[in-house]
């Protein structure tokens, strides 16, 4: 089974990664082929994001990883979508 599509709540300090950088570095997560950032809320310090991650296998581990390696934290998982790769017959 692949994960195909994967919808994160995200908060992101104000400072640090601008956030066309935060999505350019999500793109190179093993899977990933479209990120999509929506700016929900910007206070003193934070900014919370709808972050859409699609792609043909997308590796949530790696993807977790690098979003906290970009100084962020996932505070909820929205929508998954999840599709076998077996062919119909």
């Amino acid at each position: 089974m692949g994960l195909r599509k994967i919808v994160l709540d995200v908060l992101k300090p104000l400072k640090g990664h601008s956030i066309p950088e935060f999505a350019e570095t999500l793109i190179s997560v093993e899977g990933v082929r479209r990120v999509s950032v929506i700016v929900n809320e910007i206070d003193v310090e934070t900014v919370t994001l709808t972050v859409t991650v699609e792609g043909p296998d997308i590796d949530y581990g790696d993807l977790k990883e690098t979003v906290e390696r970009l100084g962020a934290v996932i505070h909820s998982v929205d929508q998954v979508v999840v599709e076998s790769e077996e062919e119909e017959e």
